[in-house]
Parts: C-alpha cells; sequence; structure tokens
C-alpha cells in the first residue's frame, strides 16, 4: 500500500515513516508543504494520503486544501487528515462529497502506534477513522430542536462509535452488549433520524455524519 505523507515537523515526519514502513506500508513520499504534496499526489497516484492540515507556506489550511483538491481530480482518493486541534470546519469540508475513504486524528491518536495503523488501513479501504473527540463535538452542537434529540443516550453512544468506523461486532463489545442489541439500537437511529439503512458500513458512517453536520 503506497503512502503520501504530509508533516512539515521533521521529527513527526520522520517517525510516521518509520513506523508505516515498520508495517509494511510503501511511503511514496515524504514531504513537507503544500506545494510538495500537491505535486506528489498528482504525479505518484498513492493508495492513501496522511495529511497535516497547516503545512507551508500558509501555515493555514493548505494541507487539508490540497488533499480536497486531489480528491476532487481523483474521486475516492483516500484522505486521512491530521490535525493539533478540533476543527469542525474541516471536518465538514472532509465529508462534504459524501463518499468514504476519509479520515480526521488528532496528532495524540498518532502515539498509538495499533489505532493509527488501524486507521490508515481503514481509510485505504475505503473507511472512515473520525476522532472520538471530533464526533464528541459534532453531537454536542446540536440543540435540543434536532432529530439528533430523538436519541436516547444508549443510541447516541452506538452512533459514536458508528461514527468512529466500528463494526456491529466491535461496537457490541466495546458496550459489552449483544450485536443483535447494537443492530436495534442501529435500526432505531436510522428510523429517528429518517436515513435509509444500507448494508454499506461505511456509507452508513458517512451519511450519519453528514447528517450531524448539516444544517436544517
Amino acid at each position: 500500500m503506497r503512502v503520501v505523507l504530509a508533516e512539515d515537523l521533521f521529527l513527526l515526519r520522520d517517525g510516521l515513516v518509520r513506523l508505516l514502513e515498520a508495517y509494511d506500508f510503501e511511503m511514496a513520499a515524504a514531504v513537507e508543504s503544500g506545494p510538495e504534496l500537491e505535486q506528489a499526489l498528482a504525479e505518484l497516484k498513492p493508495d492513501i494520503a496522511v495529511v497535516d492540515v497547516r503545512l507551508p507556506p500558509t501555515h493555514t489550511d493548505e494541507g487539508l486544501q490540497c488533499a480536497l483538491r486531489a480528491r476532487r481530480e481523483r474521486p475516492g482518493l483516500p484522505v486521512l487528515v491530521l490535525s493539533q486541534h478540533v476543527e469542525q470546519l474541516y471536518a465538514r469540508e472532509l465529508l462534504a462529497d459524501g463518499t468514504g475513504g476519509v479520515g480526521y486524528l488528532l496528532k495524540d491518536r498518532v502515539f498509538d502506534a495499533e489505532q493509527f495503523v488501524d486507521a490508515v488501513r481503514r481509510v485505504a479501504a475505503g473507511g472512515t477513522a473520525m476522532d472520538p473527540q471530533v464526533i464528541q463535538q459534532l453531537l454536542a452542537r446540536r440543540g435540543d430542536d434536532r432529530p439528533l434529540a430523538r436519541l436516547t443516550p444508549r443510541e447516541l453512544e452506538v452512533l459514536e462509535l458508528m461514527a468512529q468506523g466500528r463494526s456491529n461486532a466491535a461496537i457490541a463489545s466495546r458496550l459489552v452488549v449483544t450485536e443483535r442489541a447494537v443492530a436495534k439500537h442501529t435500526a432505531n437511529i436510522f428510523t429517528k433520524l429518517g436515513l435509509e439503512v444500507s448494508d454499506d458500513d461505511n456509507r452508513r458512517v458517512l451519511a450519519v455524519l453528514a447528517y450531524l453536520d448539516r444544517d436544517r
């Protein structure tokens, strides 16, 4: 699996390269600026881009915007964004096209090697990997007049874990309930949110996230 990595801090970039190579990823390129990222994505056609939001020369959202442009030119390009803080606007932009292969992790997660590598693999396979803190803020910003308020506390827990890209089996294990119970909660969530149930877990997660994050 070929990876293009964009991170302007040398020590973190070098550490991520070593970590990914240790887990048998092929590093197509490791760059430190927006222009370099844009060129690498256009020329190397990686299986996934792992991108810091803030890159030179602007140090604003250069990395994210480069990745989004590449994703528009190559629909479905898996992109895993790394950020120092929860930025809801960036999460919205990443999810805006409604297709799979997206992730948003806080940089703190990088220090958990297995969790980070799992996120890279999940996104590269067309799934999602949303940081729990991002999901919590998306949930928290909804008022009582939203359909989300119809969900029970347990259904909100299931929804948050779904948004992290977890399977029903993983959710059942985390909540110490049966998979049948999780399936029932999932069905209730979609009914209450007016979302059509899909057998495609990745699209299901993205549909939920898009619903939570859209203005009504």
